[in-house]
């Protein structure tokens, strides 16, 4: 009998925690504008607002130069947005690889970016915003590196209806806070070749 309840207890913590990270995933793939099939979907706080993101480093869509890679030097490259709405609290920075074997991986995460910043400097982030973990469990910007194939790299900001606890580390308690704040966002896409 106790043997039983014992069975059933370890089968409901495995069904919580398989659910949890289901719930983690679904979030980060609704926030990232993927499917869990590979078809866009609305984000969490979808929004009919458009910001503009460039870049000097890259085109959109055009190669990520290697110094930006885990080819090269590996500092992150600068981006420049426009087109936050005049009631932003705060703005966010997501770099991912929709591509990745497990969907998305994030290279990057950086919030609490101040409201009147419209740029992230080559290799740095803006003086007081805050970086969470990203999937390689860094809170710092990781170079891309594709293996095989190329992969395409987003680059999205988001402004956002508040500013974030200071203290979010965690990829997924990261993701759910901007994915509940978000009011408009922007995005740069560029490539990275297979080992260059």
């Amino acid at each position: 009998m106790g043997l039983t309840v014992k069975r059933k207890a370890s089968q409901g913590t495995r069904i919580w925690r398989t659910a949890g990270r289901a719930a983690a995933l679904l979030a980060v793939c609704a926030l990232s504008g993927c499917g869990l099939i590979g078809r866009p979907v609305a984000p969490i706080g979808a929004t009919s607002q458009t910001m503009t993101v460039t870049s000097p480093d890259f085109r959109p869509g055009g190669p990520i130069p290697a110094q930006f890679t885990c080819h090269g030097a590996g500092e992150s490259p600068a981006i420049f947005w426009s087109g936050a709405p005049a009631h932003t609290k705060s703005l966010a920075l997501v770099v991912d690889d929709a591509a990745a074997p497990i969907s998305p991986e994030v290279y990057w995460i950086v919030y609490n970016i101040s409201p009147g910043t419209s740029d992230i400097p080559a290799g740095m982030a803006p003086p007081g915003a805050e970086q969470a973990n990203n999937s390689r469990g860094h809170a710092r910007y990781d170079p891309p590196c594709p293996v095989g194939i190329s992969h395409s790299y987003r680059f999205t900001v988001y402004a956002l209806d508040s500013v974030l606890n200071r203290h979010l580390t965690s990829l997924r308690a990261t993701w759910t806070a901007i994915a509940r704040n978000v009011i408009a966002r922007g995005r740069i896409t560029g490539h990275v070749a297979a080992g260059g």
